[in-house]
């Protein structure tokens, strides 16, 4: 299905050539440099080639991450009332994995990869009102001011393959209004089909959602786990919201509310059985997980004070009461039926406050506080997050250092040192020539168990990336 989008979307493009030239249409517009257009065609190309190869300092350098990606961004406007745009990733992902001979006549185990449909929408302007506009299609509704975190941002799913690139989503296959009235611009967003977030793998995976611990006197012989997807129907599976926004003495602010559900799941059943009557201690697990609903109202603003940019976004999450049950279906004394609470119905606040700051000798900061990351829920679960990057450019901006970069978590400042975590991430970054750039970097992680961070503190990793935009 991929590769068939792939090759409708390059037939489209060079059909849309033809109309050009038949229709004696007018040459569009100067474009970036940046851009690519097609000769006699209205449609505009950009994108970017990406190389991304990070090792591990420890386990003999294990290389960690491997992907090549060509970002391809088509974009047309046909006319005033009319605008069309699109995003693909086709990518050389991971590592080869054939284990036997057979295996190699498999291009997927020798040469992994995919295509990846990003975005891709069009825009009526002026639908049948002056001030209306509609888009339909695969978009990305970042909503939000925070720079790459933020709360208020909960209609598209979580894309968490690459856990690093934070502020990653999917796009929704939705349809999206806004009108325009004296200042105030209202959007309305409604996605009809639920996905699911992307997990990371590994060891991230474990950090993000730590596994339950066993019930006292049992052990684990095996585990497996079910998800319950909500029904493909618009009473099940849609979501949506609505914003509301107007620049204020020169601070843009915005209001906004979502129905949605949670694209992470939570767990809401636990059956163990055991291997052997005669041995009721060994089990195997089997849980069941949800994804639940919330509603989430956001308040976000954004503008400067003096030449310091700053901004700030707070998000009130009402979420649905999950029940636990866990089961061992024996017999007295051996059995019991227990219920927990898995996802409590008490509404909590995420917040995020910013600022940043170009000095003249061009050094740059950028400084934010986060109070609850993606994956917490529940106001007592929430930790503390400080996300700072200090940089500096010379050598007529061909160098960049980045030697104060990266993120420190705290689970509670009343007893720091036995709750803290921290990755550091400096950064050297080259740029030889337009539209080139060459990063080395590091992630050097330890801290506390009780952190996210903490618990990846023997993962430190060294990176280059090499990316051409065009």
């Amino acid at each position: 299905m991929k590769k068939i989008l792939f090759v409708l979307l390059i037939y489209l493009t060079s059909l849309s050539g033809l109309q050009a030239q038949e229709t004696g249409e007018t040459e569009p517009a100067p474009v970036p440099e940046t851009e690519v257009q097609a000769s006699g065609s209205s449609l505009q190309w950009a994108g970017y080639f990406q190389a991304d190869t990070r090792f591990y300092r420890k386990y003999n350098h294990a290389i960690s991450w491997q992907e090549y990606r060509l970002d391809l961004q088509a974009e047309a406007k046909p006319s005033d009332k009319t605008h069309f745009y699109s995003e693909l990733w086709v990518r050389s992902l991971g590592f080869p994995s054939a284990n036997t001979t057979a295996d190699l006549s498999r291009k997927e185990n020798v040469s992994p990869g995919d295509l990846d449909l990003r975005e891709a929408y069009f825009d009526v302007y002026g639908f049948f009102l002056d001030n209306l506009d509609i888009r339909v299609g695969r978009q990305r509704i970042a909503w939000g001011t925070g720079d790459k975190i933020n709360p208020t941002d909960n209609l598209n799913s979580l894309d968490l393959e690459d856990i690093y690139d934070f502020g990653r989503h999917f796009g929704s296959d939705s349809v999206k209004l806004t009108y325009y009235f004296t200042g105030l611009t209202f959007s309305a967003v409604f996605i009809p089909v639920f996905k699911p977030a992307l997990l990371p793998q590994g060891d991230w995976l474990t950090a993000l959602f730590p596994s339950a611990d066993m019930p006292a006197g049992l052990s684990l012989n095996s585990a497996s786990d079910k998800l319950i997807m909500p029904e493909n129907t618009l009473k099940q599976s849609s979501s949506g919201g609505i914003k509301i926004s107007k620049n204020i003495l020169g601070y843009d602010i915005s209001a906004s509310y979502v129905y949605t559900r949670d694209s992470l799941p939570v767990l809401k059943k636990v059956i163990l059985t055991p291997v052997n009557v005669l041995n009721p201690y060994v089990v195997n697990v089997s849980s069941e997980l949800v994804y639940p609903v919330i509603e989430v109202v956001g308040l976000d603003m954004s503008g400067s004070v003096a030449d310091v940019g700053v901004w700030a976004e707070a998000a009130m999450f009402i979420p649905r009461k999950v029940t636990q049950v866990s089961e061992l279906p024996l017999p007295y004394p051996y059995g019991f039926h227990q219920e927990s609470v898995s996802l409590d119905s008490h509404n909590y606040v995420k917040y995020l406050i910013g600022m940043d700051y170009t000095f003249k000798n061009g050094l740059y900061y950028n400084l934010q506080y986060l109070h609850g990351f993606f994956h917490e829920r529940g106001e007592s679960n929430l930790q503390n997050y400080f996300l700072l990057r200090l940089e500096y450019k010379f050598l007529d901006d061909k160098v960049k250092i980045a030697f104060l970069n990266g993120s420190i978590g705290i689970r509670e400042f009343e007893d720091i040192e036995k709750n803290y975590g921290y990755v550091y991430q400096p950064e050297v970054i080259f740029y030889p020539a337009d539209s080139t750039e060459l990063c080395l970097g590091a992630r050097l992680i330890d801290g506390k168990k009780t952190t996210m961070f903490g618990q990846l503190r023997d993962k430190d990793e060294f990176y280059f990336q090499g990316k051409y935009s065009f």
